[in-house]
């Protein structure tokens, strides 16, 4: 299978800026479904579990199904974006999305939900690999901080309304959970829509081989592994047969990977890529804010709810001071390094800011004050912010044209692993110490609860039917756990600081990845997809 080649007399493949809005606004629209997805449904998860008569172990599955498929496909999407059109890639990964909606909607049963919900981690791995790559290809890395608020801005609304409107969706009685699933469709639909009308992309005629044995090993290795520090803890002890299983058969699989990637011409993952420092050490960081930021952050709307008694309507706009700290400080700082051209000092500055941020939620109690939790959150928001986009664009300012998918989503896939084994692993370290804090609070007032009930062990206590003694001693024992959490994190953070700062500053580059690819073909501009009579039809 070939793609075409563009004429020689072939337009500029330069954008105008509003081209580039125009193109971004199916991207906006991409993304825009993909966060709503993983948000919206979290407060509904209780009541769609009730419903389908299903069990603990099932609420798990139906939440780590979609992230265990969406961390371990997006380097196959990056690599596949290196080889075919990729707006049609795009338009693919909403379409699967919106298949994996619809079955999650109509679901009677918890075994359709959670391979409904594989679906639809597929298709959010495809946008979570695919925007950052056509925002690279279409924007010189030069100009792309413009334009980066404009993404923190839609995962600031999907992140902010997603629980709300999954709130007063289960709560209306004419709609239900269901539509927690219906609601994302006609968003993918209208970005499909607006693709196919305002994103051109050039296709550059090459052989192509897809890697089909590396690609399964990988995502066969990665998913045993991600499988197995989700449940670790929880299902079976961190020091059993199962984990002999899961993690040796992770890594011999990833081992044979890395076998098979470095012997073969057209690998999803180019280890060529890491001889790269820029990249490696890029990753290494983007691993780490993955388990210093999402297993931190993952647990705070528990504090919010358990600790400080709120509701969890209440518990998803608390954490707005975060979102806005990242979304002003992306924003500002891809300003100014469009302007300057400098961007290391922000990679710096991002990783102390989060650092300290993390040091500071530290020391959260159960009285501790909204204004100085907000103030904790604006802190790591800020630092977050400056870190994570600016992460992605030195790395691809650093790599041929050519290998821009793949760059982009290692980074993409790490981060995410990063924050799936953080979630995994802090949230065993949070069960634990939720324990030993309760039982030792219940020790120390002379309180006996038959058969353990209430000890915080593993289910997640109902505040509201508590008495006031054993409700005091709860929300102390998660408001401790809480704290440690983020204790643990901040190295996590420090190391990412150590990583950054090893990171060599270069030129941000002045031409967009079309046009390097042109330049790297030799052959001169490519025509956008749209305009070329022999291209196949995206």
């Amino acid at each position: 299978m070939t793609a075409s080649q563009a004429p020689a007399d072939a337009p500029p493949t330069s954008m105008t800026h509003r081209q580039i809005l125009q193109a971004m606004s199916g991207l906006m629209a991409g993304m825009f479904v993909a966060i709503l997805a993983g948000t919206v449904v979290a407060n509904a998860l209780p009541t769609i579990i009730a419903d389908l008569g299903a069990s603990q172990s099932s609420y798990t599955w139906v939440v780590t199904s979609e992230l265990l498929a969406m961390t371990a496909t997006v380097p196959l999407w990056g690599k596949l974006s290196d080889l075919f059109n990729k707006k049609l890639l795009l338009q693919l990964s909403l379409s699967m999305f919106v298949v994996g909606s619809l079955l999650a909607g109509f679901s009677h049963g918890v075994g359709l939900l959670i391979f409904s919900r594989v679906v639809q981690g597929i298709g959010a791995g495809g946008l979570t690999a695919l925007a950052q790559v056509v925002m690279a290809s279409v924007i010189p890395p030069r100009q792309l901080g413009k334009y980066a608020g404009i993404f923190g801005a839609v995962f600031a609304v999907g992140t902010v309304a997603g629980p709300l409107v999954g709130g007063v969706l289960v709560d209306t009685s004419w709609l239900g959970w269901r539509w927690c699933f219906f609601i994302g469709v006609p968003f993918a639909l209208l970005a499909i829509a607006l693709l196919q009308r305002t994103l051109r992309l050039p296709t550059v005629k090459r052989q192509v081989r897809i890697d089909w044995l590396g690609a399964f090993l990988i995502v066969a290795g990665v998913c045993a592994l991600l499988i197995w520090v989700s449940l670790a803890g929880n299902e079976f002890d961190w020091a059993s047969w199962q984990t002999g299983a899961l993690a040796g058969g992770g890594v011999v699989l990833l081992v044979a990977a890395v076998f098979v990637e470095a012997r073969t011409a057209e690998p999803v993952i180019p280890l060529d890529i890491f001889r790269n420092r820029t990249v490696t050490l890029t990753t290494v960081a983007s691993l780490l804010v993955g388990v210093a930021m999402f297993g931190g952050t993952v647990f705070l709307s528990q504090y919010f709810q358990i600790s400080l008694g709120k509701t969890p309507t209440v518990a998803g706009l608390m954490s707005l001071p975060m979102i806005l700290g990242l979304l002003v400080s992306s924003t500002v700082a891809g300003q100014v390094i469009s302007r300057t051209g400098k961007w290391k000092r922000y990679l710096v500055a991002g990783a102390v800011v989060m650092a300290v941020g993390l040091a500071l939620l530290a020391t959260i109690d159960a009285k501790t004050s909204f204004g100085l939790l907000s103030l904790y959150m604006a802190v790591l928001g800020v630092g977050v912010g400056m870190l994570m986009q600016n992460l992605v664009l030195a790395a691809q300012n650093d790599v041929s044209a050519s290998d821009l998918g793949a760059a982009t989503s290692v980074l993409s896939f790490f981060r995410s692993m990063g924050g799936t084994i953080g979630v995994s692993v802090l949230g065993a370290i949070l069960a634990n110490r939720v324990a030993s804090e309760t039982a030792k609070g219940l020790s120390d007032a002379g309180i006996t609860v038959p058969g353990g009930e209430g000890s915080g062990g593993s289910s997640v206590p109902d505040m509201s039917t508590l008495p006031a003694p054993m409700r005091a001693i709860v929300e102390h024992a998660y408001a401790v756990a809480t704290a440690d959490l983020f204790l643990v994190a901040t190295p996590f953070a420090v190391l990412a600081l150590v990583a950054v700062v090893f990171i060599k500053e270069k030129p941000l580059k002045t031409t967009s990845g079309m046009e390097r690819l042109a330049e790297e073909s030799g052959e001169g501009p490519a025509t956008p997809v749209d305009k070329d009579p022999a291209a196949p039809v995206a």
